[in-house]
């Protein structure tokens, strides 16, 4: 029997049921209500987990594996390829300008300024001598000058008065109040005076030519560089007599020190007679040190001495160095290659650096850089390769040292401290 609501009409209970039966809670709100997830949410956690863990085992698989990378022996650059050579001879470093420097007189030394190593500049004083009899010749000459010029002076107004008194002599002569005898010998008096101002001035001019020669003496108390230049050698020492002739039996120096104008420096070569045809003045030539082979410094014939040498069968050619350096020094032995036509960019030394292909360099993060293998594994470092390359090379001043192998043309994934494989390489 169904209920009976509101007025007790069966319409009404109908509604009411049906109400009820709405406000009801489905098995799937029953679920929630029990703190359970939802099934799709379980789903899509179990995808996520899964590419997760697919990914890493790709990673740990890919990065564990060495990449196979192609390499290339980084290279010091060579100082370059002259012109081919007609002839090569040896010789030795000379210097056209160079001076043992002496004394003008024979003294004791009081100081040396100087030594081996120095730059001396011309005029510069090096070493000075005992010098007390001679400066005291050249204050005797100096006091005879200031004597001789106040003789001078008295002659002069000596010379002024008697002037001025045959004036007055011949004035009374000329109106009869003295005789013309008197007026004679004033005017004898006048040319007296004015030869003795005469004499007196040149007694003046010889004690100037004294005094001159006083100062020429003392000046040859110090001794002073003849041209600017290098001192090789120190010959004297501070207590030693100089002379410049050779005396005392061997205790006199005959020189102070010598001195040698490295801008004059140039190379004498010895040429087999049966070859110096093949030499021509203004001939290019490249010079190389035995001190230094990997220098090659350009040069040129200056001359052929007209002259040859009967013992070796060789003729003497001078040649000039283009480039001076502070390493040339006189007596270096040196060997020249006296070439056929002049080179047209011959560097003087090789660049500093290395050179590597151009594919070896790589841009990261904005920076150009190089992978170089090392126990297996690659180290990123950052270069600035030189403005101009080196024929088909890169030019590396730094950060790459020769022998050291850089990848060529790294993959973008390559990063430092990766291990690789190599699996070819470039010589």
């Amino acid at each position: 029997m169904r209920p009976v609501l509101g007025d007790g009409s069966e319409e009404e209970s109908e509604i009411d049921a049906n109400l009820l039966n709405e406000l009801r809670i489905g098995d799937q709100h029953r679920e929630n209500e029990g703190g359970g997830a939802p099934r799709w949410v379980w789903a899509t956690l179990a995808v996520v987990v899964l590419v997760v863990l697919l990914a890493g085992a790709a990673w740990w698989f890919f990065a564990a594996r060495p990449i196979a990378v192609q390499t290339a022996v980084a290279s010091a650059p060579g100082a370059g390829t002259a012109a081919g050579a007609v002839l090569q001879a040896t010789g030795y470093i000379t210097a056209r300008r160079q001076a043992t420097v002496s004394t003008q007189i024979t003294g004791t030394l009081t100081q040396v300024l100087i030594e081996e190593g120095d730059r001396v500049q011309k005029g510069q004083v090096i070493a000075r001598l005992e010098d007390s009899a001679l400066r005291a010749g050249l204050n005797v000459a100096q006091a005879n000058i200031s004597s001789a010029q106040a003789q001078i002076a008295q002659a002069q107004a000596q010379l002024t008065q008697a002037t001025a008194d045959m004036r007055r002599q011949d004035e009374l002569a000329a109106s009869g109040m003295l005789s013309k005898q008197a007026a004679e010998q004033a005017r004898t008096v006048v040319a007296s005076y004015a030869a003795q101002l005469e004499a007196r001035r040149r007694e003046a001019d010889a004690t100037r030519a004294q005094l001159a020669q006083a100062q020429v003496n003392f000046d040859y108390t110090i001794v002073r560089a003849p041209f600017a230049g290098v001192v090789t050698v120190k010959a004297a020492q501070v207590g030693e007599i100089v002379s410049p002739l050779s005396a005392g039996g061997g205790f006199t120096r005959t020189g102070v020190g010598t001195i040698v104008d490295m801008e004059s420096l140039e190379v004498d070569v010895d040429v087999n007679e049966a070859y110096i045809g093949q030499v021509k003045a203004d001939m290019p030539a490249e010079a190389v040190l035995d001190a230094y082979p990997d220098w090659k410094v350009p040069a040129h014939v200056i001359a052929i001495v007209p002259s040859a040498d009967r013992g070796k069968a060789t003729v003497k050619v001078r040649v000039a160095l283009e480039q001076k350096d502070a390493r040339m020094v006189p007596d270096m032995g040196v060997r020249v290659s006296f070439l056929g036509s002049k080179p047209t960019a011959a560097p003087t030394r090789a660049p500093k650096g290395v050179l590597v292909p151009p594919q070896a360099v790589a841009q990261r993060d904005g920076q150009s850089v190089v992978f170089v293998v090392s126990d297996g594994k690659v180290q990123q470092r950052v270069v600035k390769p030189a403005a101009q390359d080196v024929g088909s090379m890169k030019l590396l001043p730094d950060a790459v040292k020769p022998g050291e192998r850089v990848v060529l043309s790294p993959p973008a994934a390559l990063r430092d401290g990766a291990e690789v494989r190599i699996d070819s390489e470039t010589k």
